[in-house]
């Protein structure tokens, strides 16, 4: 089995940095849904309008503040980032009505998202690009320990129910990101890029590299998949006993974090990562046949198929993981490593916004059609991703004579 943690150097302080804010994740994700009902003082529907409109703010704002972290340097925008998400987390202390709680909420979307760009930015200038996908597969694995311990943390305020518990939760989520910003400190000053080339936020000219982010979206609803779909499979349509969801959720973060870098060994090129990207699509279409298999059947044929059907998933998230970040990397110009992974990151954002909805409407709306329809989408997602990135990489390298956004030009300055 491979080593768990990266070598030493910034590939583990990197992952030191990720396993900081991950625990405040875990946290945050178990505990927020009851912290912002009963603390707060929101109904529902406003959490859920509010949380909406922030991650959109967060989906736009990942691309201007990506291109700062190329402009300005990827460490010290990192770090200013990391630190604005633990001030929005703070603020969630006191806030008590639904204006201060959307403001607070756009500023921690807008600061997550840009953090995640400027975080990609800095890996990219430390580590060789032959690396960069063994590193993002050490750092998964990392983020999973993180989500874990902090899923934990979390359960232990659902247990207790009181108030102060909550409150210390969340003060342990915002001191996370501020342990985060001061790891990131040790970690080797990466030398701005003082001048881009071409338009502003030249990503959004990019139509190549926009097909493939929306493919990647598309690919990237296996994610609410797990928290929001399956769970409502579960309860609603089957005869399994809802403390499964709980086990499966283990299984899927455990394994993850064992074998997400072995998975990740065999991705090292455009290629390789849409290979890795149409066996993903295999896995899923299997997947889903898999959970619609469990709807109004026998106890045992329902848990046997879920639990089948989820070790099957979480295959196929491995594959589909190390074969995006691959290939948004590489077709990435090397001057506009953070606008492009802002851009491309947006995909989780958008996945995680609208996925909810569309998984509701098509597996308790339609059943096993639902189910059956996901797995097509997922198979023909990732199959149309090889040829989609080999057109990517040839407009990268066209026309010959002018420089491409991101080309020998890019690359000197």
């Amino acid at each position: 089995m491979p080593h768990l943690l990266p070598p030493a150097g910034p590939r583990r302080t990197l992952a030191l940095a990720q396993f900081g804010n991950s625990v405040g994740d875990g946290a945050y994700y178990v505990t927020s849904a009851l912290y912002f009902t009963h603390v707060v003082g929101l109904a529902p529907t406003r959490i859920g309008l509010g949380l909406t409109l922030a991650w959109a703010v967060g989906s736009v704002a990942g691309v201007p503040l990506g291109r700062i972290a190329d402009r300005r340097g990827p460490r010290g925008t990192a770090v200013l980032l990391a630190l604005a998400t633990g001030a929005a987390v703070a603020s969630f202390l006191v806030v008590r009505g639904f204006l201060p709680f959307l403001a607070a909420a756009c500023l921690y979307a807008a600061a997550q998202s840009g953090l995640a760009a400027a975080r990609q930015a800095l890996l990219a200038g430390l580590v060789a690009k032959e690396d960069r996908t063994g590193a993002l597969a050490h750092l998964q694995s990392t983020l999973n320990a993180g989500l874990a311990v902090g899923a934990g943390l979390g359960g232990l305020a659902l247990s207790a129910g009181t108030t102060s518990a909550y409150l210390a939760v969340f003060a342990v989520d915002a001191l996370s990101f501020l342990l985060c910003a001061l790891v990131l400190l040790r970690l080797p000053a990466v030398a701005p890029v003082s001048a881009l080339p071409g338009a502003r936020l030249e990503v959004l000219r990019d139509r190549p590299y926009a097909v493939v982010t929306l493919l990647n979206t598309v690919l990237l609803l296996r994610m609410p998949l797990l928290s929001i779909g399956l769970p409502l499979w579960i309860a609603g349509r089957t005869d399994a006993p809802e403390w499964l969801v709980s086990a499966l959720f283990i299984l899927n973060t455990t394994a993850v974090m064992l074998f997400q870098v072995r998975t990740a060994g065999s991705v090292t090129g455009l290629g390789t990562a849409a290979r890795a990207i149409r066996r993903s699509g295999l896995l899923m279409l299997l997947t889903c046949a898999a959970f619609a298999l469990s709807g109004g059947t026998p106890r045992w044929v329902a848990v046997t198929a879920l639990v089948g059907g989820s070790v099957l998933l979480v295959a196929g998230e491995m594959l589909q993981s190390a074969g995006s970040w691959q290939i948004g990397f590489d077709l990435a110009p090397a001057a506009r490593i953070g606008e492009y992974q802002g851009f491309f990151g947006a995909g989780v954002t958008v996945a995680r916004t609208l996925g909810p909805l569309l998984l509701t409407a098509l597996l308790m709306g339609m059943g096993t059609a639902g189910w059956l329809l996901l797995g097509g989408l997922f198979l023909a997602a990732s199959w149309a991703m090889g040829p989609v990135s080999r057109w990517a990489g040839e407009r990268r390298r066209e026309p010959a004579g002018v420089p491409a956004p991101g080309g020998a030009a890019a690359r000197a300055a």
